[in-house]
């Protein structure tokens, strides 16, 4: 399978990359739309037509968001619903209330390198918050999407899945010491693993799933970070917010991408096999179909708990 690439790059905007496109008649959702790439991810789908349900932890901050966008776009069509990823029941009753075909399905609120916290039922939490969350969703959603006959479900992962594989054996830190940067590296190479899955799983109901890294952005997705390893992170090149929600508008909306599934991109093009010591390209681990699969059971099991 040879590589994809398209015309675009490191600088494009999310603007750019869907300049062109009409989503009218298209629905959209995407969790986290109100902070970070989030918002600009919104923004551009709502600018091209579609509507969009902002789905978020903090619904009074979803409304100015989603007023902003509204203004901004001329779009009246922006809506906002309550969702905690991190608490099964919340995901459920989303997924439930959904109505009508989704097209758009964009996956990318997360938490990151925060200290141990675990949920009521044990799980460690950016695993409960940033994979298994999203994957109760994205299954809560797949007759919608099903029924859209041409989705796209968009994981936003990260190069912090270089930090580390799923480990199995203790993916929720109950039995070795608990470290941030693999606890987020673990939940990010995930995100990936699902999206080899479903790709899999879904290809005959027409739905395409990707994966991909959306650059180092400035947000309060960093608020558990140092500000000294913010500042040493200054040697590499920061994205705006405009150029880090690129990536997920063109796995979501472009028709450059027509087709394309289970793949991992960053900066617009699907990656490169990781070098060993660089911060790019992608780990063979996070596209390995064997843990892809292991991942997607021991994932329904967990949920089917609840």
């Amino acid at each position: 399978m040879s590589r994809f690439t398209t015309p675009l790059g490191f600088g494009s905007t999310a603007a750019e990359v869907i300049s062109g496109v009409d989503l009218s008649g298209r629905r959209a959702v995407v969790t986290g739309g109100a902070s970070g790439i989030g918002v600009e991810t919104a923004r551009a789908l709502a600018g091209a037509g579609a509507e969009v349900t902002l789905a978020v932890r903090n619904t009074a901050a979803g409304e100015r968001i989603a007023a902003q966008i509204i203004e901004s776009t001329g779009n009246n069509h922006v809506f906002v619903a309550p969702i905690e990823l991190a608490d099964p029941t919340s995901v459920r009753a989303f997924a439930d209330s959904w109505t009508g075909p989704l097209h758009i399905l964009v996956n990318n609120a997360g938490v990151m390198a925060e200290p141990l916290n675990r949920t009521p039922q044990g799980w460690e939490h950016q695993f409960a918050t940033n994979h298994l969350g999203h994957f109760g969703l994205s299954l809560g959603l797949h007759d919608a999407l099903a029924a859209a006959g041409d989705a796209r479900v968009v994981s936003v992962s990260s190069s912090a899945h270089l930090q580390s594989d799923v480990v199995f054996d203790d993916i929720h830190f109950e039995h070795r010491e608990y470290q941030p940067w693999l606890a987020y590296g673990q939940s990010k190479t995930a995100n990936i693993l699902f999206a080899v899955e479903a790709a899999k799983r879904w290809a005959a109901d027409g739905i395409v799933t990707n994966a991909l890294m959306p650059g180092g952005i400035r947000t309060a997705l960093q608020r558990h970070v140092p500000e000294e390893m913010q500042r040493q992170w200054d040697q590499y090149q920061w994205k705006t917010v405009e150029q880090g929600a690129a990536t997920s508008v063109l796995l979501a909306a472009s028709p450059l991408v027509q087709g394309v599934t289970g793949r991992y991109f960053e900066d617009n093009n699907e990656a490169l096999p990781n070098v060993e010591g660089e911060r790019n390209g992608v780990a063979p681990y996070a596209l390995d179909p064997e843990s892809a699969t292991r991942l997607w059971d021991l994932s329904e099991k967990l949920l089917a708990q609840v």
